[in-house]
């Protein structure tokens, strides 16, 4: 069955949007300790772009499928995950990248931040997914947490999407959002 791509995320309510959330099953890599452990030979660059052994992967599907068995560990190094290995990963900068992002506000009148990854994961930001402000005041870099201690960097556009968004409810020397009750600093410490 071919891929069918979900629709904007501003053209979803914010129930489809949660429903988009539930829907990606995701295997329970918490459970599983494999015995072997190796390298992948694959790396993630700065862009969002998968390499096996420096040959580009193509197939979206593919990049679907191996994302959802990467995880970061405290030492801030990624795997690939199965019951059976874990693979290293060479990840450049984040193992995901945001592509765009939309604002919604619950049933209590609470905002909601929706942003959409590269590998067309709905990722909610709050307190289980909180934004982090990195870089410098003059090159900043933001970074949404995902899964599995992995993390997405917004790409320029979705940059400019929150920060448009951030203006709005604060000054700039103040910039800060907030999305499910949970308050983001967007000022690179």
């Amino acid at each position: 069955m071919p891929y069918e791509p979900p629709a904007e995320l501003a053209a979803l309510s914010l129930a489809e949007l949660a429903e988009a959330v539930a829907a990606r099953r995701l295997p329970a890599l918490d459970t599983w300790s494999p015995a072997r452990i190796g390298t992948s030979h694959m790396r993630i660059a700065a862009d969002g772009t998968w390499f096996h052994e420096g040959g580009r992967i193509t197939r979206p599907a593919m990049v679907r499928a191996f994302s959802s068995l990467l995880t970061r560990d405290a030492a801030g190094k990624h795997w690939l995950v199965t019951p059976v290995e874990k693979l290293a990963i060479d990840v450049d900068d984040a193992a995901f990248i945001a592509t765009d992002m939309d604002v919604r506000t619950d049933d209590e009148g609470r905002p909601v931040i929706a942003f959409r990854l590269n590998t067309d994961d709905v990722v909610l930001a709050g307190p289980d997914h909180p934004l982090r402000a990195a870089g410098t005041p003059d090159v900043p870099a933001f970074y949404l947490a995902v899964r599995h201690g992995a993390e997405a960097r917004l790409n320029r556009s979705t940059y400019g999407q929150l920060i448009d968004h951030a203006l709005t409810l604060s000054e700039p020397d103040t910039l800060a959002v907030e999305s499910m009750g949970a308050h983001f600093s967007l000022l690179p410490a």
